[in-house]
């Protein structure tokens, strides 16, 4: 059998197809009427979160924290200005804590791991710089399972380091969902 199988191409431009409609002129309007009804139900792509403040410091995190570091690069595509000094910033984003970890979750009998629980906590609060409380303290939970076996050990250790970093993204669209949804009283 062709691998082309049941493959009809497209007729030329101005020569008609089987049904003698023009050239393509069906799929053109099954497009249109597909991105139409897509539209139509409020279907858009994910954006940035608009924040309704103008300057952010972020506070608590260790000097290599992979957090912060995707925090700072997602706060940089937005106009608020990030500031070093939390008495200067209209808001500031307090951590709490920050650990991750990974727990044996299965292992034969002769104590050879099978499973990995990653973990990622992230506790925080939302402030502003004298002290009032915007988000009180939130507990971010995230973990991740993954087989592993040594014979492969080098692919799992890039495949633990994928999944925190899959983590690490989910944690940081999170924290911006909760910044998004911060409203200063003027």
């Amino acid at each position: 059998m062709s691998p082309h199988a049941g493959f009809r191409p497209l007729p030329p431009e101005g020569a008609s197809d089987t049904l003698g409609r023009p050239g393509g002129v069906g799929r053109r309007h099954l497009l249109l009427l597909g991105t139409a009804a897509l539209a139509g139900c409020g279907f858009e792509l994910r954006r940035e979160p608009e924040l309704s403040f103008r300057t952010l410091a972020l506070t608590g995190f260790q000097p290599d924290s992979p957090l912060a570091a995707g925090l700072k690069r997602q706060i940089r595509r937005t106009p608020v200005q990030l500031l070093d000094d939390p008495a200067r910033a209209q808001v500031v984003l307090e951590v709490l804590h920050e650990w991750r970890d990974r727990t044996v979750v299965a292992s034969t009998s002769v104590g050879q791991v099978r499973e990995f629980q990653l973990r990622l906590q992230f506790d925080y609060l939302i402030r502003t710089a004298s002290g009032e409380l915007l988000v009180p303290k939130v507990e971010l939970r995230l973990s991740r399972d993954m087989n592993y076996t040594e014979t492969n050990a080098l692919a799992k250790e890039q495949e633990a380091a994928h999944l925190y970093g899959a983590m690490h993204s989910d944690a940081i669209a999170q924290v911006m969902r909760r910044l998004a949804a911060v409203k200063l009283q003027n």
